[in-house]
């Protein structure tokens, strides 16, 4: 069911009042920049993202520029935010962008999609916040307030992707400035108010038109989600494998590598999986360094 037009407003003004001011928001922000922070953006917090975000448009202000860095240089620059390949995949999608769009960003959905590395999320997200398009845009937190608003349910289950677009679409305005307007808002109210373990409801711009509400707020009675560690894990291993290459711009001998975790087993799988992905490359005299750097 769609929001009403008061509620639409509601939630647009809410955002425009008390939305976050952050960096890829501002008018000043053109396609490129918002590309990169919704790829580092993806699964990493925005105070890792944000210092990381402003040295790398400094340093690489056009799509073009990126894509004339070696990928070890855009692993070293990729630091602590995490999902390495992420950063391979941007840097893939900038030589397609340099390549075959002028060095422009495309605007459209489909053209997004067609580049390297650019999901359903990633490619609504920019035509939708970089050039104002009515696309739905569908993340953790907006299906969370979708559940909650419109289904009232506690929590939003299993996603679909065919149904949480579909879900998104019939809430948005038909004008596209509005429409992406009320995407961002439906993202800053599931990051700011409508958490998934302490929803602020008192301080919810729509609370009175909540389903959820009226329901009584039901609990979440779908399967539990997993709780994601990271102490002891492969992706731990491989961060620790990594660092010693981006500390150091030579090929590095194994015995290097050996050092930064105890389990041969598990640190030797985590070396071959980095070889598999294309984050390390290994020398013909058996060394090991960042793609491009030997």
């Amino acid at each position: 069911m769609p929001f009403s037009t008061d509620t639409a407003d509601t939630l647009i003004d809410w955002f425009d009042a008390c939305g976050r001011d952050l960096p890829w928001r501002r008018p000043d922000c053109d396609a490129w920049g918002v590309l990169v922070s919704e790829i580092m953006l993806q699964q990493t917090p925005v105070a890792r993202v944000e210092p990381i975000w402003h040295e790398w448009l400094a340093r690489w202000p056009r799509p073009s520029a990126l894509a004339a860095a070696s990928q070890g240089e855009v692993l070293r620059a990729w630091g602590k935010l995490g999902y390495p390949r992420r950063a391979l995949r941007l840097h893939a999608a900038a030589e397609a962008i340099a390549r075959d769009h002028g060095d422009v960003v495309p605007d459209d959905v489909d053209t997004l999609l067609g580049l390297p590395g650019i999901g359903a999320y990633t490619a609504r997200a920019v035509a939708a916040f970089a050039y104002g398009k009515r696309a739905p845009v569908v993340d953790t937190n907006v299906r969370r307030v979708v559940a909650r608003a419109v289904h009232g349910a506690g929590d939003a289950g299993p996603p679909s992707n065919t149904r949480d677009l579909a879900d998104v679409e019939a809430l948005l305005p038909h004008d596209d400035a509005r429409a992406a307007r009320l995407s961002a808002a439906l993202m800053e109210l599931g990051a700011l108010v409508c958490t998934a373990r302490s929803p602020k409801c008192a301080d919810c711009p729509i609370t009175a038109d909540c389903a959820w509400q009226h329901a009584g707020r039901p609990a979440y009675n779908g399967p539990a989600k997993p709780v994601q560690k990271f102490a002891g894990t492969d992706r731990q291993v491989r961060g620790l494998l990594l660092d010693v290459l981006r500390g150091t711009d030579e090929p590095v001998e194994k015995s290097r590598l050996d050092v930064v975790w105890a389990r041969a087993g598990q640190r030797d799988r985590c070396l071959d999986s980095l070889l598999v992905d294309g984050l390390v490359e290994q020398t013909p005299d058996g060394r090991f360094a960042l793609p491009g750097e030997h």
